[in-house]
């Protein structure tokens, strides 16, 4: 499987992610599967595909051009394929589109637009691909929180809350990932408002 990372381009994280995300793609590359992210070589993002590579595994990296032309992010070296896209939304599209799932590690505002995007656009219907949100640390505690708590006040239904699920363990993650089937039956309740 092809499995889309987002995450942290940030060179200043803390290291307990750092190796985290690294041991990630490692298992990934392990287990069969090939990674599809933001082509940078810093942060959480270089982190994935360090691991995926150490495995053996496949990098596919999708960036903007004007991120090379600006030095705006140093490109990860060793990608397999490097795609380079016209903006940041065709970035997005290409790796949404090449991608079999989506794995969400710790990161700042872009991330955190990234997860949103591909939520709103299964809850929409525009996918059926699995989200996983790798915990780490405890980064996403409040994010879990609040997602339920807007669900609560009745800004999105309770299945909304059922279109993600937030993980600790990397293994858990992949497994559920390799298993994932998307639940046709509850997709038509929502749709129905049930």
């Amino acid at each position: 499987m092809k499995f889309c990372v987002f995450g942290a381009a940030s060179a200043h994280v803390d290291e307990v992610y750092i190796k985290a995300v690294e041991e990630l793609g490692e298992k990934m590359a392990k287990r069969g599967h090939s990674l599809v992210f933001g082509a940078g070589s810093t942060g959480l993002m270089g982190a994935a595909a360090r691991g995926v590579k150490r495995a053996g595994g496949y990098v596919h990296g999708v960036i903007p051009h004007f991120f090379k032309e600006h030095g705006v992010e140093v490109i990860f070296d060793d990608c397999d394929k490097l795609t380079f896209t016209e903006d940041m939304a065709q970035r997005k599209n290409t790796m949404e589109n090449e991608c079999d799932a989506f794995i969400i590690v710790p990161g700042g505002v872009g991330t955190f637009e990234e997860f949103f995007q591909v939520l709103t656009l299964k809850q929409l219907g525009r996918h059926k691909k699995a989200i996983a949100i790798y915990d780490i640390n405890g980064f996403f505690i409040e994010l879990e929180k609040f997602l339920q708590e807007v669900a609560e006040k009745k800004f999105v239904t309770y299945e909304t809350t059922k279109l993600y699920k937030f993980f600790n363990s990397a293994d858990e993650l992949l497994t559920y990932l390799e298993g994932y089937k998307f639940d046709d039956e509850n997709w038509k309740k929502f749709k129905m408002g049930g």
